[in-house]
């Protein structure tokens, strides 16, 4: 009855199985998540608006060196002590155009290009890091899948297990401490499917937000875990961080200081601007008195409490720490690079490793279960032998999820956006 009940089980975990499969119809590649993620996710769409903003922006700087026009109408109604009443209407355009004002707006117009390249870097760094978090999702749910398989057979094997030890037992063969540890290792693995099919649905859930999907469907990701041997020899760091979009938004953002500091310095030289206006007036509608006017207007600021040389000041800091913020960015870079690609170097030669231990402990675990079967070795050590299959089935699988997420890792510090491939 005990059998009859833990095969039940068994059954209906991989019937629970083939309806999470059934109800994941949407297969996605890595290509499909990134074309996804591209065009859906909410960090890449604030970015890319970030840098409208900044574009904008720049904009308005560049309008206030054109010329400035606007115009007036107007109707108006007195009376006087006398109880006479006087109407007048008019007319007029008006015209206003930048001369000179010590390079202000040019400098202005600089500060905001460097702001627009700044925001541009910035949506390649969301990008790279988005690609980073959904390579990852994209590995995590993979792996997941693979999981559940590995459970699966295990689970299959240990019920073999249990069948073999049972009739051991029922002979005389085996005592009943033997029995039940096989019976405890066939519970475990039925937990593990259950637990693969939790964890299943955690990774779904992780990659639908990756993916900017604002409704949870169930998805299943098509792909393998093969690790690409690329050129191995260690590269030049420095001169990788000289592209990296990270590093670059810094240095634009100092450039944008340093003509915001150039923009402050223009404030003690005069504003220059020339006008001309031309209207007609009249006491009754339509107006037809001419008038016109046109000139050359200068102002320069005499005492505005230290506000400018406060502004200069302020300006000047604000680029020192631009400076510094650059300075230790490079250094951050550098050191990420290296970091990542030592971390892509170890796990690609630890899926090496794991592979032999894999390749050895599938030759002994045949072995063994051969000899087991024949009364050549004892239940103890039989069963070490299975568990360490298992546990290298596992590591295995490990070690090359981790190879793909330390090379994702590897592409992001080296600032590759989705575009990469």
């Amino acid at each position: 009855m005990a059998k009859n009940m833990k095969i039940l089980i068994i059954l209906l975990s991989f019937l629970c199985v083939g309806l999470s499969e059934a109800r994941a119809e949407d297969i996605l590649t890595w290509e499909d998540c990134v074309k996804e993620a591209r065009q859906n996710h909410p960090d890449l769409i604030s970015a890319e608006e970030k840098l409208n903003q900044a574009k904008a922006t720049k904009a308005i700087a560049k309008s206030s060196a054109l010329p400035q026009i606007s115009t007036s109408l107007s109707g108006k109604s007195t009376k006087a002590a006398s109880g006479a009443t006087a109407d007048t209407y008019a007319y007029s355009i008006a015209g206003q155009q930048l001369l000179f004002d010590g390079f202000q707006t040019a400098h202005n117009i600089a500060s905001a290009a460097e702001d627009v390249r700044s925001a541009q870097y910035n949506y390649d760094v969301t990008a790279s890091n988005v690609r980073l978090s959904l390579r990852t999702a994209f590995v995590k749910l993979l792996k997941a899948q693979s999981l559940l398989d590995i459970s699966e057979n295990i689970a299959k094997r240990r019920e073999q297990n249990v069948e073999l030890v049972e009739l051991r037992y029922e002979a005389g063969r085996e005592h009943k401490g033997s029995l039940m540890t096989a019976q405890a290792n066939l519970a475990q693995a039925e937990y593990e499917v259950s637990q693969g099919l939790r964890d299943i649905d955690l990774a779904q859930r992780r990659i639908i937000k990756e993916l900017g999907r604002g409704k949870f469907a169930p998805v299943k990701m098509q792909g393998d875990f093969e690790i690409r041997y690329l050129n191995r020899k260690r590269p030049d760091f420095e001169q990788l961080a000289k592209s990296n979009p990270f590093l670059l938004e810094l240095i634009a953002k100092k450039e944008a200081t340093r003509f915001d500091l150039k923009s402050a310095s223009a404030d003690f030289f005069p504003e220059v601007y020339a006008n001309a206006s031309a209207g007609k007036s009249d006491s009754h509608w339509p107006p037809g008195n001419d008038a016109w006017s046109a000139g050359v207007s200068l102002s320069l600021p005499v005492f505005e409490g230290g506000s400018r040389m406060a502004g200069v000041s302020k300006a000047q800091a604000a680029l020192n720490q631009a400076r510094e913020d650059e300075r230790s960015g490079r250094d951050g870079v550098i050191l990420a690079l290296e970091e990542a690609w030592k971390e892509w170097q170890d796990a690609i030669d630890k899926v090496e490793v794991q592979q032999k231990f894999l390749g050895a402990a599938e030759e002994r675990a045949k072995i063994t279960q051969a000899q087991y079967s024949t009364g050549l070795i004892s239940f103890d050590n039989w069963t070490i032998i299975e568990d360490d299959l298992v546990r290298a089935r596992k590591s295995f699988l490990d070690t090359q999820a981790d190879a793909l997420v330390a090379e994702a890792a590897w592409i992001q510090a080296k600032g590759g956006t989705l575009d990469y491939e």
